[in-house]
């Protein structure tokens, strides 16, 4: 099966939300902020960016990645909030297609290192590991992001 990855539109935010709760990646209704309200607003902010995977017009997979300013790190560290991936098709592929897009969206922000939550038991930690990412702190994983080449000046 072919798959293609792109940034998502704000008419993908409904199929986006539905695969998201199906796979237990969105709180409850308890919330300030509904999730879907929010995948509405992160589409169009600067500071994040939300990757989809298609497979013959049906999203199969989807990543949300956010952004903070650290003096610290010299930029920006980005954070994965969600990648999700559909039932029945190859998990691995799609989550590291959606890793990769995310890595690249963070290095084209200004991203130093990326970060994750996960859980010894998470799904795709192979993938994630084959991208970089290792364990920080508690359940926290973290990549380097390289940094984009300058030119010099002349």
């Amino acid at each position: 099966m072919e798959y293609l990855v792109r940034q998502a539109r704000i008419t993908d935010v409904d199929r986006l939300y539905a695969l998201c709760a199906e796979k237990g990646a969105v709180p409850g209704g308890d919330t300030p902020i509904d999730a879907i309200s929010l995948l509405r607003q992160l589409v169009y902010l600067p500071n994040a960016s939300v990757a989809l995977v298609e497979a013959n017009h049906q999203i199969v997979g989807g990543a949300v990645l956010g952004l903070r300013p650290s003096v610290r790190s010299g930029g920006f560290v980005g954070t994965i909030d969600v990648l999700v991936v559909a039932n029945g098709h190859d998990g691995e592929k799609v989550a590291d297609m959606l890793i990769e897009e995310m890595l690249h969206s963070a290095r084209r922000k200004g991203c130093t290192s990326v970060e994750v939550m996960l859980t010894p038991d998470a799904e795709h930690i192979s993938s994630w590991q084959g991208h970089g990412f290792t364990k920080a702190v508690g359940n926290t994983y973290k990549a380097a992001v390289a940094a984009r080449t300058t030119r010099p000046l002349i």
